[in-house]
Parts: C-alpha cells; structure tokens; sequence
C-alpha cells in the first residue's frame, strides 16, 4: 500500500499534517508532521501534499542503518540508532524527511494511512500500484 497525491484535490486545509502529528506525537503540531502542504505561490488556493515516494534513497545513505524497509512497505527510522546526523534528509529528493528541535531522531513517513483516512477531499489517498511505476507517478497526481 502508498500514498497518492491529487494535488489538484487539495485545499491546503492541512488537516492531514494535524492528525500526522497526533497519532505519532499526541499533539497538534503540524511541524512534527511526516508530510507537508507546499502553498503554489503566486497561484492562491493552490496546494500540493508532498509526501513520502518511497524511493529507498534514505535507506542507502544512513550510515547508522537506521532506517528499514518495513513490512508494510515503508521506510522506517528506528529511533534508538538515529543518530540525527541528517544524511537520509540530504538524499530525499522530495524533501520530506527532517529534524525537529524537540526531537533527536529525524522524521519521516511509516505508512501509518491515517492521513488518508481524514483527507475528505481526496487529495491524499491510499494506492496499491506496483511498485516501479509507484515511485514515478505518486507525485505526478
């Protein structure tokens, strides 16, 4: 299972990002969100959900090891390992992986869908497509 965008879907109401952040942190703080809302200035009311492709790139270049491919498909970041070094945010060629100042591990999207189980515009929706086709076309939306 991914994630697809439908950019043209989105509202920019950033609900998605308010309950990443709850179900992982337990607080409504958008800026520890697995995912982002990027604004199309100069274009007003147009947005687009960046997310997490899956691309592995981070899985690579973590010289901890401290990020896995799961078995649901996600790559995730074990926490005790991360060394916040910020090599995988380097390498994420959607630029959804980062630090937060509270925390010492980076964050990053584990497939947990619960963003796509509260967006009502379905601009952000679950996907099963095979996987070679996935990674091109889940921003393409």
């Amino acid at each position: 299972m991914r994630i697809k965008v439908n950019k043209d879907n989105c509202t920019g109401c950033r609900l998605c990002m308010q309950i990443c952040a709850i179900e992982h942190f337990s607080e409504i703080n958008p800026k520890k969100a697995a995912l982002r809302i990027e604004a199309k200035f100069p274009d007003p009311g147009k947005y687009k959900p960046i997310v997490c492709i899956l691309c592995g790139k981070c899985e690579e270049a973590c010289p901890e090891k401290a990020i896995s491919k799961s078995d649901t498909g996600a790559y995730v970041v074990d926490k005790e390992k991360c060394t916040n070094c910020g090599e995988c945010i380097a390498v994420c060629p959607v630029d959804v992986i980062f630090q937060h100042p509270d925390l010492d591990h980076v964050i990053k999207c584990d497939l947990c869908m619960k963003c796509t189980e509260l967006c009502n515009t379905d601009a952000i929706v679950k996907w099963e497509k095979p996987e070679a086709a996935a990674v091109k076309e889940a921003h393409n939306g």
